[in-house]
């Protein structure tokens, strides 16, 4: 028997673990798994964590029953594609005000989120809208118009039939 036994207790039972040895065991197991998620973060770093969206530059090709001055929304697009007797041209459909997507109306768009309201030209006919809608450009391909959602042009400007 040894002078640190107490009577009652056999040699082969485990001594009792120390809170300091505890407080270290824990410190080491708190260190290892902060390693093991530094490294499957690690691992997942070559993989790019953004979600590919469609191209702002796209093919339209306008229905041959399309009246004139009469829109053409393209699926998922928020752009409006019209035709009239001096070409073709594109207003964005972002409202100016916080970015909501305008509604086609008879007599141009409407806001649904605080009723701004565009003449069928773009340009603010009721407020809370700061600026008018953007052209976009629109350019004449062998197989329709090509629709660049990125850029801006000046009013009026037409793609020609």
């Amino acid at each position: 028997m040894t002078p640190a036994s107490t009577p009652g207790t056999s040699r082969l039972d485990p001594e009792p673990v120390t809170r300091r040895d505890f407080l270290g065991l824990a410190a080491v197991g708190a260190a290892l798994s902060a390693l093991a998620f530094a490294t499957l973060g690690m691992f997942r770093l070559p993989k790019a964590a953004v979600l590919s969206s469609p191209s702002k530059k796209f093919r339209v090709n306008l229905p041959e029953s399309l009246p004139p001055g009469q829109p053409y929304v393209p699926a998922g697009r928020s752009v409006a594609v019209f035709r009239d007797a001096e070409g073709v041209y594109a207003i964005s459909l972002v409202c100016t005000h916080l970015g909501c997507i305008v509604k086609s109306q008879p007599d141009g768009f409407e806001c649904p989120c605080h009723g701004s309201r565009f003449r069928p030209d773009g340009s603010v006919a009721k407020g809370p809208a700061p600026r008018p809608l953007p052209w976009r450009q629109v350019t004449s391909g062998s197989k329709g118009y090509v629709v660049d959602e990125d850029a801006s042009v000046p009013v009026g400007t037409r793609a020609k039939a």
